[in-house]
């Protein structure tokens, strides 16, 4: 069990809490990849003299995890889908026992039957991950369109620029600046995207 670990509160909050909800998913990662590993092909994978012990070790990281998310004081806004994912790892470990169980009991016709009820479990955790990852991470939308009509002005400048350098340097004889009007003509096309 994890002790010592006290209520966010104060202005730093959202930072304190997604910096340490990076470090929960930057330990968890590892973990949910092996695990979807297993569960993809779990007629090859779930060979009871193997897979026992590892489900036991990834088993115990889920655990940690929800622990460790359990013992977070989640911003208001923030608390409903944390509450979601406290209850996605707790499901993600108990299925992940139940599967290991049933190998070990009877090997991967035992665990059959649980199997897509574990992926399920599995891709819940994931989607509760999407869920509290924090919406100004990506570009905002207006941020997104100034940058693309910025683009889309070099864009055009570059092919308005290349064409008359080029059309000037065939007129004149100068081939360097012909080629030089090519380049940044073809630039522009290549860059221009409407």
């Amino acid at each position: 069990m994890i002790g010592g670990l006290r209520p966010i509160v104060g202005s730093g909050a959202r930072e304190t809490y997604s910096s340490t909800m990076a470090g929960l998913w930057s330990g968890l990662g590892d973990t949910l990849r092996r695990l979807d590993e297993i569960a993809a092909d779990p007629e090859d994978t779930l060979a009871p003299d193997e897979v026992v012990e590892t489900l036991g070790s990834l088993q115990y990281s889920l655990h940690t995890a929800g622990e460790l998310a359990a013992g977070l004081t989640p911003p208001a806004d923030a608390e409903d889908v944390h509450a979601e994912l406290a209850a996605a790892l707790a499901e993600a470990r108990d299925s992940t026992a139940e599967i290991a169980f049933a190998v070990e009991l009877g090997g991967f016709e035992a665990a059959e039957p649980y199997i897509w009820e574990w992926r399920g479990a599995l891709f819940r955790v994931r989607l509760a991950r999407l869920r509290l990852e924090p919406p100004d991470l990506a570009d905002p939308p207006a941020a997104a369109q100034a940058h693309a009509a910025e683009r889309a002005v070099a864009a055009r400048v570059l092919l308005l620029g290349g064409a008359l350098v080029l059309a000037g340097g065939v007129l004149l004889g100068l081939w360097l600046v012909a080629a030089l009007g090519l380049t940044g003509f073809a630039a522009g096309a290549v860059s221009y995207r409407p």
